[in-house]
Parts: C-alpha cells; structure tokens; sequence
C-alpha cells in the first residue's frame, strides 16, 4: 500500500500528491525494466540465430576415405564457406598449414574483383587456398574443420548473414584424390545424418584461384573488434579451438608473411 503524502505549494496552495507521483514512478519504473528483460531475451535469442552470430559447430566424424599423412610436397586445398574472412581467419590457426590466402574461385580471372564478384553474377565464389604439410594435416581434416567450425553446409548460396551465389559452400579440387574424398565425406555425412538438413555443398574442379586484394588478407587478425568479426568470425575461431586442440596453434600464419610470425 503506497502512503500519500502532501506538500502545498508555496504559489498556489494546492497540495502535492508525492504518493500518487512514486506510485506512477514505479509503475513506470516497473515497466521500464520489463520491456529491458524482454528486449534482453530477444537479444540473446537473435544472437544464437545464424542471422545475428556465427552458426553453431558440430560435432562429425572424421573422414573414412582420406590421404594417409606422410612426407612430401606442400598440398593445396581450395574451399569456400562464406564470407572469406572468418574462413581465412580459421585456417590461420591450424597445424600444419603454412599460408592462407583469400580469394576468388569458380569464375573467370577477368571478373576477380570484390566489387564485381559481390555481384553474385561472376560464378565465383569467395574462397580461400590453404597450402599444408601433408605430414602434418590430411586433406580429409581440412574438409572436416571446415564442415563442423567453419561453416554451415547445409546453407544454399549464403552463409548467415550473407547472401547469394558468391558465398556458396564448395569444394575446388585440384586433382581426382581430392574429388573422391571430398565426395565420400559428403556422402559419409549424409547417410549418417550428421546435419538435420542435407548438405549442398559443390564439388568443382578448380580452373583457377585469384588472390582477394590485399586489404582483405588477413583482415581477422587485424580487425577482430570490427562488429562483423566479432559477432561472425572470432567465435567460429574459438570454437575450432575448442573443438579442435590438438590442431589449434596459438599463433596464426599470415598471408602477408607467407608464414608463421
């Protein structure tokens, strides 16, 4: 029960209502803090969504069919997954990769530029090339981080926030090995349900990799507090820590430096 108290005022000798003035108040008070709670909940709830925050990992089997690790040569691997910069980002932290680059791939050399790719008409894909030591990582690990932590790829022509062709999940295999794990894996995935949705990712050759401009290389590392990083592409690099610790090196390897610092 709310008191009322009075005051009269000095000019007109009315008197002040100070209880029906707090009750008002905290009314007010009360709804105010209501509508934050609530706002608050739908905030976390569009944070989770894959329209507002990186999209969940998954948990998937390694690949049945892949190269045996053993010493050689350098090998490359071309994906695409989104946005190249969180999968950049990603790729920069794993052992046994020695460069990343972001680019373009699926499209004609002549059209490799941001502008024209973010068309969505240029049939390329935003992609980056991983080059690696075969006897440190297979090409089926590659494939598995980058179907659990990287991206969704379950999701047609977009990725989270980012829609059309030019950020679809694809495969470029550079040789028939690499086509025939990157198929088996898909197929192993599927029949085992491994996401709720099939996946649609493509399995192309590769007919070129174009490296991104140079102010895209990178750009995780340099820019982690932009929103976009932050909200997208840092989680999906704590996650492949998480998911991944004896894969995860603590210091990144730069495209710039074409190597670890």
């Amino acid at each position: 029960m709310n008191a009322v108290l009075f005051e009269f005022d000095s000019g007109t000798g009315r008197p002040i209502h100070y209880g029906a003035i707090m009750s008002f108040l905290k009314i007010r008070a009360s709804f105010l803090s209501a509508a934050v709670l609530a706002l608050g909940i739908v905030g976390v709830v569009l944070w989770q969504s894959p329209l507002f925050g990186a999209e969940a990992p998954v948990v998937i089997a390694p690949p049945v069919v892949d190269n045996p690790k053993a010493a050689g040569p350098p090998q490359t691997a071309v994906l695409a997954g989104g946005c190249f910069w969180g999968v950049q980002g990603v790729f920069e932290h794993v052992r046994g990769v020695k460069n990343v680059v972001a680019g373009y791939a699926g499209g004609d050399k002549e059209t490799a530029q941001y502008e024209t790719v973010s068309s969505g008409t240029t049939g390329h894909a935003e992609s980056v090339q991983v080059v690696f030591n075969p006897s440190e990582i297979s090409y089926g690990q590659i494939l598995q981080i980058a179907f659990s932590v990287v991206h969704d790829p379950t999701q047609l022509n977009r990725q989270g926030p980012d829609v059309g062709s030019q950020y679809r999940s694809a495969v470029f295999y550079a040789d028939d090995g690499q086509k025939r794990i990157a198929e088996a894996y898909i197929s192993q995935l599927d029949k085992s349900h491994a996401f709720s949705r099939p996946i649609v990712t493509r399995v192309d050759s590769l007919k070129g990799f174009y490296a991104a401009e140079d102010y895209h290389q990178d750009y995780l590392m340099h820019n982690p507090h932009v929103p976009y990083i932050a909200m997208f592409d840092i989680p999906k690099v704590e996650n492949f820590k998480r998911m991944f610790p004896e894969l995860y090196s603590e210091r990144p390897v730069l495209a710039r430096n074409e190597g670890r610092p």
